[in-house]
Formats: structure tokens, sequence, C-alpha cells
């Protein structure tokens, strides 16, 4: 996920010209890189993944919305035992373009239902913003509360998706834990840490995304983990947004993994991260099942 480049930089100058009401309007655009386009492999890891649509009153647009998702349950296909996860993607790519960790979740234990925001995919298309991803995100997880009552929800975001799933998280209450891999403490703060970050342009910023304010109001175990060799998110994010959390919680710096290639290379961590803290570890059947031997901070 490319969130920032020096052409962003340059536009969002250039933008301050024409109004802080388009420059708003804009960042959005900027900060999300709204597309249908997929990963590469994406079509053939969502093969055998069922298409979930969500229909919902938007409050902010004050219209009917309607999201795609992706369901990709655990197995067998009918084990309405196992955790259920929300799952929230990144900038640039649709929910396709994620199947591959999609997959890797699952094999954990989880069944997933991964959602395409607003101006992603076969979602409506608009421009997406902060807020309407985090209605997007709401709207998917109280869906998930209808279709599996009684099942422990889980909460994952990856990148710009870890962001939105912390938002998510500090103001809902029936969480079972949330997990965020390569994320951020805010966009100021990404944009800070690139090569033209010394460039004035974090009071310009209004889409910020601050997680840092957001994740101490977190009332459920938090996962937080991070590619030791990212360079597009800086692993000292992740670990101050770490830092700001409250227990119980637990960080995760996995080496050799990259922005994009962590959830790959850092699966046994996540298992002994998912056992330690969720209390979550697997049976002989590979399915997550509840343990009563208590969570480690």
């Amino acid at each position: 996920m490319k969130i920032w480049h020096i052409s962003t930089l340059i536009a969002l100058s250039l933008t301050v010209l024409g109004g802080c009401a388009t420059l708003n309007e804009k960042q959005g655009e900027w900060i999300f890189q709204p597309s249908d386009r997929t990963w590469s492999g994406g079509l053939e890891a969502a093969q055998g993944m069922q298409d979930v649509w969500i229909e919902f009153d938007s409050k902010l647009m004050n219209k009917p919305a309607k999201l795609h998702g992706l369901w990709h349950a655990a197995s067998p296909a009918q084990d309405r035992k196992a955790p259920v996860m929300l799952y929230l993607h990144g900038a640039r790519w649709n929910v396709t373009g994620s199947a591959q960790r999609i997959r890797r979740m699952q094999t954990l234990g989880f069944s997933v239902l991964a959602v395409d925001y607003r101006g992603f995919g076969k979602s409506d298309t608009t421009n997406p913003t902060e807020s309407l991803a985090l209605e997007d995100a709401r709207a998917a997880w109280d869906w998930l509360a209808t279709q599996y009552p009684g099942q422990p929800r889980y909460i994952f975001g990856h990148s710009l998706g870890g962001a939105i799933a912390i938002a998510l998280a500090s103001s809902i209450t029936d969480e079972s834990g949330t997990i965020v891999e390569g994320t951020f403490t805010s966009i100021p703060d990404v944009v800070s840490h690139l090569k033209w970050g010394w460039l004035p342009l974090g009071g310009l910023i209004t889409q910020r995304f601050d997680s840092l304010k957001k994740v101490a109001h977190i009332g459920s175990p938090l996962l937080v983990v991070h590619g030791e060799q990212d360079q597009l998110i800086k692993p000292e994010l992740g670990r101050q947004l770490f830092d700001a959390a409250v227990m119980p919680k637990a960080f995760v710096l996995v080496p050799g993994g990259s922005h994009h290639n962590t959830n790959s290379v850092g699966q046994a961590q996540y298992r002994e991260a998912l056992a330690q803290l969720f209390q979550l570890k697997g049976n002989a059947a590979g399915k997550l099942v509840n343990k009563d031997s208590g969570i480690a901070n």
C-alpha cells in the first residue's frame, strides 16, 4: 500500500490555493486511492469464497448504501462455533487483493468477513473518507452480529485498515479482540517519516486517522504486529501505538517481515500470540477454541 508519495505532497500543497473544502474532498482520494483493481494472485486466492452484500442506511450520506464483501468460513464450512473476524484492508487494492491474507487468517481458525469500503470494488461508488470508512466497518460489524450471534468476534486491520480497525474498536464494547498489522499512529506521522517529511504539511491534513488518541479507548485485548523490514510504515510507529494502548496487549515484531509479507512469514508468531493474548489455541482439526489458561500481557 503506497499511501503518500511526492506527487501527493505537491498536490496537497497546491490544493491549499483552492480552499480548505477542496483540500478535504481530495484527501480521501489521495489516502485511500480507491479502485476495483486487485493484487497479483488475488482472483485465484479468492476462489471458493462467498460473495456477501451488506445493505444499510448511511446516516452520513442520508441514503441507502451497499457494501460487497467476501466470506471465508472456517473449516469445515458449516462450523458455527469458530470465532468470526472482520477483515479491513488497506489502500489502493480491492478486497480480492487481500484474498491470500484472508486465507491465512482462516487457516488460523477464524471465519472471515472481508469488506470493500464504498469507492472500492463492487461496493457503492463514492469518494471514500475516514468517516465513511468507519461507517462501513460498523455496518459490517453489525452484520456479523446479526448473522453469527453469540460467537466471539474479532477485528483485523492491515495498514490503513488498521487505523479503521482501531477507530471501530474504540467505539464499541462487544469485540473479543483487535489485531492490527503494519499500521500507524496517524497520517501526519506517516508523512513525517517519508523522504519529504520535512515539508510543513501536517497542519493541512484533515483526515488524520489519529489512532494514537483512540487506541487507549479499546477495551479488549490488542495485538499489534509489524514487520521488522517494513519500509513504508516504520516499525517504530507500530511500537508507539502499542505503548499508548492499555493492557492486555502484545507487540510482535516479525523478523524479515515487510509491509506486504509479514502476514505470511509471521504465521508462527501469529499462532503464539493468539494463544497467549486471546486464549485461542488450535485443536486437532486446526480450529480455534477458547482456553481457560489466562491472558498473557
